[in-house]
């Protein structure tokens, strides 16, 4: 696990891009949860990091696929692999993540 932003850096709807273990990742917060995913469509290998956010899912700007916060899973085509999610700590007003 390694320290990645201070929880006052995110209001709720508000995403940052950072690296965790050198993978491309995005922090996210929905109301007072905090999710990490890796900011790569499995698609074909956009950035995720614009997409909408709607229902717990992160939709690819470019082709339309969509992935789930929690667990990566691809919700619809033209993506049939997921994405890489990281667990997810607060530790003293800071979040913490890794790969699972």
């Amino acid at each position: 696990m390694e320290q990645i932003i201070s929880t006052s850096e995110l209001k709720s709807g508000e995403r940052k891009s950072v690296f965790v273990d050198d993978i491309p990742a995005l922090v996210i917060r929905i109301e007072e949860q905090y999710f990490v995913i890796e900011d790569v469509c499995s698609h074909d290998g956009q950035p995720l990091t614009n997409g909408v956010i709607t229902d717990c899912a992160i939709v690819c700007p470019r082709h339309g696929a969509k992935f789930d916060l929690k667990s990566g899973k691809a919700l619809c085509m033209p993506a049939t692999r997921p994405i890489r999610v990281f667990k997810v700590e607060i530790r003293e007003q800071f979040i913490w993540a890794g790969l699972t």
